[in-house]
């Protein structure tokens, strides 16, 4: 009973946010009576607290879930674009669309994993969703990929862009641009077409309406999951897709 009073006391502001406060259920003299109970109970036994706490925080998630659910399903087509650069199957049977910065060290740290999780799964399709949110040098990267996939080599430039130090500088896109036989000229100026700029800020709102803190963040079917995951991880995820 002690454990139900606490949660209640500390989900009530929650839930009474923003509508009108009901009638006062109990007088003073009740509800000091409630409040002694309770520093008694907690002093009795603390792990009362802990309990509701968590509690409260595993009614959180789930309101956050089902949220994000919701924005996925509302973002239909802008999740999976016929412009999004694609590796892995194209008409895999599973989908996973990722979120990523070209700065970002986790997203960096994951490359090896997903290449051999793409190696290993060849029914996978991955969508890739260039999100420049670490400064200038993300962008100048992204703006590179995106302009050397006017030339049928966003993969192989996104590839290379990954192993470059993080503060990447226009001089090491050019030469990396060259070495991979890109038209450098041509994709210089693709860089500064205003419709790849239109691009990002396109992924940069989608991130947004679904709540994408960081990178990496990977949506699959309707669950978003942020930060990086392991080739067991990833493998998981994809057997969980499979089944529904």
């Amino acid at each position: 009973m002690i454990r139900r009073l606490l949660a209640a006391a500390l989900i009530l502001p929650a839930v009474s946010w923003g509508t009108p406060a009901p009638a006062a259920e109990f007088s003073p003299a009740q509800r000091a009576e409630i409040v002694a109970i309770l520093r008694d109970a907690l002093k009795q036994d603390p792990s009362i607290l802990r309990d509701a706490v968590t509690a409260l925080q595993a009614d959180d998630g789930e309101r956050t879930q089902a949220a994000t659910r919701t924005a996925i399903a509302h973002a239909g087509d802008r999740l999976v674009t016929p412009a999004d650069p694609v590796a892995g199957d194209a008409h895999g049977d599973v989908t996973i669309v990722e979120f990523f910065d070209t700065r970002c060290p986790y997203c960096r740290k994951m490359e090896p994993a997903m290449d051999s999780f793409l190696a290993g799964d060849r029914k996978v399709r991955l969508v890739y969703k260039d999100l420049p949110i670490l400064g200038p040098a993300s962008v100048l990267g992204t703006k590179a990929l995106l302009a050397a996939q006017r030339q049928d080599a966003y993969l192989a430039m996104r590839e290379a862009v990954m192993k470059l130090p993080p503060a990447t500088t226009l001089a090491q896109l050019e030469a990396t641009a060259r070495a991979l036989k890109l038209d450098w000229p041509r994709m210089a100026r693709d860089m500064d077409d205003p419709a790849i700029q239109a691009r990002i800020d396109a992924n940069v709102k989608l991130a947004h309406d679904l709540g994408i803190q960081g990178t990496p963040a990977l949506v699959i079917g309707n669950d978003l999951i942020p930060g990086a995951l392991d080739l067991p991880a990833l493998q998981t995820i994809a057997a969980d897709a499979r089944k529904g």
